[in-house]
């Protein structure tokens, strides 16, 4: 479970710390266009701003710190209940994105929509079944 809840936590921090990185710049991408229509499937007029940009950064990191004091990896003041219930919600949202995901880009022709199919999707799916596993099984 040490090693689950590890790697669990690593790809929720990588994909947070992506988002700081999305709130001054495009990368890996060239332009704001490209990474608008690529990586969140909006005109680059309609890209969140980097203060909404924060809000997911901040809570893939909370969220990574609540799997890894779940499985005891570091310290969580107060009782065990919150990191269990946080852990599962946790869980609960990453498998609502990747079926919401799913469900809404599938017949879509567009280029986020392939990458929401092939790549976002399945991987807010994995981490919500590895999330789980570590909030009902450690």
């Amino acid at each position: 479970m040490t090693v689950l809840a590890l790697l669990t936590a690593l790809v929720l921090a990588a994909v947070g710390a992506l988002h700081v990185v999305w709130m001054f710049s495009p990368w890996p991408l060239r332009t704001r266009e490209e990474f608008a229509s690529r990586v969140v499937g909006v005109p680059a007029d309609r890209l969140p701003s980097p203060g909404l940009t924060a809000v997911p950064a901040l809570l893939l990191a909370l969220a990574a710190y609540l799997v890894v004091g779940r499985a005891d990896l570091v310290a969580v003041p107060g009782p065990e209940w919150p990191a269990v219930v946080g852990t599962a919600g946790v869980a609960a949202v990453l498998l609502l994105r990747g079926v919401g995901g799913l469900v809404a880009s599938a017949g879509k022709k567009t280029e986020f929509a392939r990458l929401d199919l092939r790549i976002y999707s399945p991987l807010c799916i994995a981490l919500s079944a590895a999330t789980a596993s570590v909030a009902f099984l450690a």
